[in-house]
């Protein structure tokens, strides 16, 4: 019994370093994260073109959507 609650705490203690975070949205590192929609390397506050469709923010109707411009 006591040798399966020392594996439970050494495989808890090896998993708590194993965090599954979205870095497209929210807060890293206690700052705020804007992301990068279309993975182009840069942040959707500084891109002109944030969905990636090839149509610049200023005129597309959804900047969000790939899919619609």
């Amino acid at each position: 019994m006591k040798s399966l609650i020392v594996l439970m705490v050494v495989a808890g203690s090896l998993l708590a370093g194993c965090v599954v975070e979205d870095s497209r949205y929210g807060y890293r590192d206690g700052q705020r994260y804007s992301g990068d929609r279309d993975r182009d390397g840069v942040q959707n506050r500084a891109d002109r073109d944030r969905d990636g469709d090839g149509v610049r923010n200023s005129q597309d109707r959804r900047p969000d959507d790939p899919r619609r411009y």
